[in-house]
């Protein structure tokens, strides 16, 4: 029995467009709905009935749930996730859960409410929003976290390893005393992030010590004050791998406090690739991740999910690259 991928493949288009022309979607341009029809009526294809009457009854939006929409990382993600869901003739609501389980699980309350499409999620950990996700039959992708105890697409980044590697990065500058100002206890990034320094503090013989880490949110604020402990304990690190680039400003804040210049005075790597980065002086060194890739993907599982192309869950994990500038060099 020929499937929807089958129809996309002879037509030469995504399944998110046979569905939406085997709909009747008006987005569909008129020869790629023709090609549609025509694969179908080639390959014998008859879209299940019941099933195609049900997803009639949702509304043609998604729902993405990030954790600071300030946050450059997870506006590049949207962006990714709206270019994908637009071109599938999808609308996409926009929602900040501030990191919080409670206003993730109300987003998700209203999300499921109003029948959406689908659900894209960068989760808190809450268990209660996990168990409230498996109760409904909608679609769910997880982007950045994986989603506690509840089976779904996701779409991750090596931030373990994208750690390791600015960390050696560090240690070959010659900085002898690395620091790690990371994210809260508990959540997957800020924990894959720890490890990842760790494991490049034992690839380069250096002294780990808990003197050396601070966890804070992932806030500049937070950031500012870890910064200023660090850098004025009895023996401050020489050098710091920063969480995220709303970290990375509070580090840069309690340096210039300190009057001590980056690079020549303390080497700074942060993780992500944040516009001002470059106009810093130095420009900033970063851990760059693919966070228009990573939208875009999560948006293309969704889809295919909520056509019906999609069965078993996978996991895929993208790669973060190092870029070297003068924070991080003497």
């Amino acid at each position: 029995m020929a499937t929807i991928s089958d129809v996309a493949n002879r037509a030469g288009v995504s399944t998110a467009t046979v569905s939406r022309a085997l709909n009747g979607k008006a987005t569909v341009d008129p020869e790629l709905a023709a090609r549609v029809l025509a694969a179908a009526e080639e390959l014998g294809y008859r879209p299940n009935g019941p099933a195609r009457n049900l997803r009639k009854q949702e509304t043609a939006v998604l729902a993405l749930i990030i954790s600071d929409v300030e946050n450059p990382f997870f506006t590049a993600i949207a962006r990714g996730v709206e270019d994908v869901a637009h071109e599938a003739g999808y609308s996409l609501v926009l929602c900040n859960s501030d990191d919080t389980a409670d206003k993730e699980r109300q987003y998700v309350d209203v999300a499921l409410q109003e029948r959406v499409a689908g659900v894209l999620l960068s989760p808190t950990g809450s268990a209660e929003t996990a168990e409230l996700l498996a109760r409904h039959s909608t679609p769910v992708v997880a982007v950045d976290r994986p989603l506690p105890d509840h089976p779904s697409d996701t779409v991750l980044v090596d931030n373990r390893l994208a750690a390791k590697h600015a960390t050696l990065h560090l240690s070959g500058q010659g900085y002898g005393r690395i620091g790690c100002l990371t994210g809260p206890s508990g959540v997957p990034t800020a924990d894959d992030r720890l490890a990842g320094y760790r494991d490049g503090l034992r690839a380069s013989k250096l002294p780990g010590s808990a003197s050396l880490v601070r966890r804070a949110s992932f806030k500049a604020e937070g950031a500012q004050r870890a910064a200023h402990a660090l850098l004025t304990q009895a023996d401050p690190p020489d050098a710091l791998l920063v969480g995220n680039s709303a970290m990375a400003v509070g580090v840069l804040e309690a340096l210039a406090a300190l009057r001590l210049k980056p690079g020549r005075d303390v080497g700074v790597v942060a993780f992500d690739d944040a516009p001002w980065t470059t106009l810093l002086d130095p420009p900033l060194s970063v851990v760059a991740q693919p966070a228009y890739d990573m939208g875009a993907l999560a948006a293309r599982l969704l889809l295919d999910r909520i056509s019906g192309d999609r069965a078993e869950t996978s996991t895929t994990t993208l790669s973060a690259h190092l870029v070297v500038r003068g924070s991080s060099s003497r």
